[in-house]
């Protein structure tokens, strides 16, 4: 999809203005326009003019320059912002973290051609004292912008592959002659980031298919092409395998490409003690004879195993588990009941609260947590207390017109946590919500001891329900802050504050690591969107990945709960702390 291509010609195109200091609105429309096509579920080069002004934030110019990168790869306001501002310049830009004051200081005292001398320059401590507010901890910062950036040249984050690979299999299904087709590797596991695109099928012409693979439109370059396998490389250099195997051998295959080495080594191993041997073309006894391969449930029940799901299968507990029948019912995307993480254009979402509750009836469930930023984060236009009240009161008018549908929109907000480890709204007003979900925007690059001490103040909050996107990350973008997790965690156990997993694909965050550890301890999760737009709904498929890959069940999530028990979970600490006043 040339979603994510687009999207990234928006953000550059930010950038370069904020650099030439014009319109911070013009500034801001092109960051949400990025923000919301590389969200966009559909396809924009599929899309007429019209279609496209539909999407919030994309009016008839917008629309135009959309239509010009479908068209040419790039738009003419793209190339003249680009002439205006000097290469090395420009190169400083993709640095993450790297802002563009910050970027423009640099240049004009070095006057830097490449990435590599900024890394030079970062490594010597020639910029400290050089350029104005650049410190040693700004140059560490530097150097694992760079690295990050070096990074997303490799692995790219499953946000950005999974809508390619999507996209391939629809086109394959629909043009080539294949009968089973599935996508295997890290990408089958939910990985949060992805090396390639692993693709397996069957097929009577595997030479059709292979044909059509290699002569897609968006295949930008053909690396191999065989039979029965080829390469290819996809925009944005997502490197794509496409096999062709056997009918007979396709569910052993599935399994071997599927991964992760270590489990499939563990799983060769107990085939040799059964005499067995297991690969990817099948099932074979001790005479060489094939038993079995042709659904990937043979290789377990080869094995006397029950089947294990692709998302745990990284030799982390789940052969033994699976030894002794207490593999976990890992949850599902249907077992969720409604999203506690939504924006409105209250402040920087782009629907009504009436809108966003229509949504998400369709997606069958029964609350939505409508949670706009508090007034801390100017940039967000976030609600003081008069704008929160008055936001309330829509709530009220609203759910009292929804009664009949036996859905609810829930009363919230995402607080901010400042620097001064206090929050930036009232507990009088925070009393009067469902939902508080309390997180940091700034701040960042504080120590440490300082950011987990602004977060457990923050769950020692009797209000705050939910502590969301834990460690800040932006994937590719931006690294986590500096945290002490096991504390954060223990706090959040001690006063019973539950834990986001942000499923937007940016963030993924908390991880699957860290999730997993929470759910042992006993800490409730609350999976949520933190959607701008109607269509971030469906990045509950990430979060819910994330779940799955950290081993929770749907007694771990807080909302896989009806809402009055989510309700009477989330808000014990509160009826404690009131009891005790």
């Amino acid at each position: 999809m040339i979603n994510s291509e687009a999207a990234r010609i928006f953000s550059e195109i930010a950038g370069m203005l904020e650099l030439a200091d014009e319109n911070p609105f013009r500034v801001r429309a092109y960051r949400r326009a990025a923000m919301v096509v590389e969200g966009h579920p559909n396809d924009i080069s599929k899309m007429s003019k019209e279609e496209l002004k539909e999407i919030p934030g994309i009016g008839d110019d917008l629309a135009s320059k959309l239509i010009e990168i479908v068209q040419t790869g790039t738009c003419q306001a793209y190339e003249e912002a680009k002439k205006k501002i000097p290469q090395g310049l420009s190169l400083l830009l993709t640095v993450p973290g790297l802002g563009p004051k910050t970027a423009r200081a640099i240049y004009e005292k070095f006057r830097i051609k490449d990435i590599a001398e900024l890394e030079r320059l970062a490594r010597e401590h020639r910029l400290k004292g050089a350029v104005p507010k650049i410190k040693e901890k700004t140059e560490q910062n530097i150097l694992r912008g760079i690295g990050l950036a070096r990074m997303g040249t490799g692995r790219k984050p499953i946000g950005r592959v999974l809508p390619v690979a999507a996209d391939l299999i629809n086109t394959l299904r629909a043009t080539a002659p294949v009968k089973q087709l599935e996508i295997a590797g890290s990408l089958r596991r939910w990985k949060e980031t992805i090396g390639d695109i692993d693709i397996l099928a069957t097929s009577k012409d595997p030479r059709k298919v292979m044909d059509v693979f290699t002569g897609l439109p968006r295949v930008k370059q053909v690396i191999a092409k065989g039979d029965t396998k080829s390469t290819v490389i996809l925009p944005d250099g997502i490197q794509a395998d496409l096999r062709v195997v056997e009918e007979g051998s396709f569910g052993a295959a599935l399994c071997y490409f599927t991964g992760s080495k270590e489990h499939n080594i563990r799983l060769r191993e107990m085939g040799m003690k059964k005499g067995l041997k297991i690969n990817e073309y099948g099932i074979f006894d001790k005479k060489g004879e094939k038993t079995g391969g042709e659904k990937e449930q043979d290789v377990y029940d080869a094995l006397g195993l029950p089947f294990i799901p692709p998302e745990i299968r990284e030799d982390s507990g789940e052969i033994e588990a699976a030894l002794k029948g207490i593999l976990p019912k890992l949850v599902r995307l249907e077992d969720i009941k409604g999203d506690l993480h939504a924006h409105t254009k209250l402040s920087d979402g782009n629907y009504s609260i009436e809108e966003i509750a229509q949504a998400a009836m369709k997606k069958g469930w029964s609350y939505v947590a409508i949670t706009d930023h508090s007034k801390g984060l100017g940039i967000a236009r976030g609600l003081d207390e008069e704008r929160l009240l008055e936001e309330i009161k829509q709530i009220d008018a609203i759910n009292s017109k929804l009664n009949k549908l036996s859905f609810r929109v829930l009363k919230g907000v995402e607080v901010n946590i400042r620097t001064d480890n206090t929050l930036d709204l009232p507990d009088e007003i925070l009393s009067r919500l469902d939902i508080v979900n309390a997180s940091i925007h700034s701040g960042f690059r504080q120590s440490k001891e300082t950011i987990t001490g602004r977060i457990t103040a923050a769950m020692k909050d009797p209000f705050v329900t939910t502590l969301s996107h834990p460690t800040g990350r932006l994937l590719g973008e931006r690294e986590a802050y500096q945290v002490d997790m096991e504390e954060v965690l223990s706090t959040a156990l001690e006063t019973g504050t539950a834990i986001e997993i942000n499923s937007f694909p940016a963030r993924l965050d908390l991880n699957d690591t860290a999730a997993r550890r929470a759910g042992d301890m006993g800490i409730p999760i609350a999976i949520n969107t933190d959607a701008h737009i109607l269509e971030h709904f469906n990045y509950m498929a990430y979060g819910v990945a994330i779940a799955r890959r950290a081993w929770l069940e749907p007694k771990n999530i807080a909302n896989t709960l009806n809402v009055k028990e989510l309700i009477e979970l989330l808000h014990k600490k509160r009826l404690i702390s009131l009891k005790k006043s």
